[in-house]
Parts: C-alpha cells; structure tokens; sequence
C-alpha cells in the first residue's frame, strides 16, 4: 500500500454530528499511552501528523484522516486515563460507542494493547465494545520494541488467554493479534494487507498462479 495523500479532513467533538462518508472507513482505538498516535503516524508515513504527546489523554475528539481519497483512518479518543474526570470519561465512552454503532462506512476496527502487560479492564470493556457492534477486533500489539524478540510469541499468548478469560461476549472469535514496532515499523505490511483486503477490497494475486 502506497501512502500518496493524507488529509486531516474532520475532527468531531463531544457534541458534534458524526460526517455521513461515503469513503469506507477504519477505527482505531486504544488506552491514552498505548502509542496509538505513533502508530498512525507510522501508518501513513508522517512523522507528526498525528499528535503525540508526553501527556496522556490528549485525544479527546474523534479525527478523520483521508487517506488518498480511497479511505479514511479514524482515531478514537484515548480511554483509561486515570487522572481524568469521571464525567469526562463517560463521555469519551459514549462518543467511542456512538461512532462504532453509527458509522455506516465502518469495515474494521483495530484495538491497540501494549504487549508488555496484561490487557486492562478498560480494554477488554472495548474489545466488548466491539464485538457488539459486529465486528471482530484485529488487535495491534504495541511497543514490540520493548520486549525481546524471542518474547513475542509468549506475550501474545497472555494477551489472547487474558481477554478470552474475561470477556463478556460469548460466542468464539478467532482473536488475530499484530505485534507492532514504533521504531522499526514491524508490522506495518500486515496492517496493510488488511486495510488493502478488508477494507478496499483489493486481493493480492498469488504468485503460483502468475
């Protein structure tokens, strides 16, 4: 995939209208210091675009970035910051739910865990969140970087068994996980080849039938 053109084209507030896209559009959302800007950035080839901050929380509005005019990327408020305020929180919760539940361009929904730890509550609430709303989350691995390499495998398997304990959504899932490097951007190409697949629909030919 070939990042030609990025546009912030929209941001939403608590009290403002959700754009009616016709673009196919794909959501990504996460706890405030997962380093989903990071990833977004990575993503599109910028090195700042999106914001990265030294201070958690400071997504607090949905952002519409196109994507060349073929999708949009939309990053979804921060969650799980501690020091914010319960109001705030419920209503970040509500704009997350809204948007997941009213989007009618949504093709796929990306979670982002670290992959240090143990998914928090806040994050099995969303991958909940998710799954109610149709879709299977594709779950980005973050900070990959900072595990070693022969880690990877393990600490996959913690945050597939530990979500799978404690969800609240019956019914299997088949639980993809992608470990991400913001440094090295490992990963990247697998992210691709959903967005190209899943998202605009476009099948890679099979070398053996070339």
């Amino acid at each position: 995939m070939v990042i030609k053109s990025v546009n912030l084209e929209t941001v939403c507030g608590i009290t403002s209208k959700l754009p009616a896209n016709t673009l196919p559009e794909v959501a990504f959302a996460g706890k405030s210091n997962v380093g989903k800007s990071t990833l977004i950035n990575g993503l599109m080839n910028r090195k700042s675009y999106a914001r990265v901050s030294s201070q958690p929380g400071k997504t607090q509005t949905i952002n519409y970035y196109n994507i060349n005019d073929a999708l949009y990327l939309v990053d979804l408020p921060g969650y799980g910051y501690a020091t914010a305020g319960l109001k705030a929180r419920e209503q970040w919760g509500r704009m997350i739910e809204n948007y997941l539940h009213s989007s009618q361009t949504l093709k796929a929904v990306f979670l982002l865990v670290d992959i240090r730890h143990e998914p928090s509550d806040n994050d099995v609430m969303m991958y909940d969140w998710i799954l109610q709303a149709g879709f299977s989350p594709i779950i980005i691995a973050t900070k990959a970087d900072k595990i070693k390499r022969s880690q990877l495998a393990k600490h996959k398997k913690m945050i597939r068994e530990s979500i799978s304990a404690r969800s609240h959504v019956s019914g299997e899932v088949t639980m993809q996980i992608i470990p991400w490097s913001g440094l090295s951007k490992a990963g990247r190409e697998e992210i691709y080849e959903i967005l190209e697949r899943e998202v605009l629909g476009i099948e890679k030919e099979d070398p053996a039938s070339i």
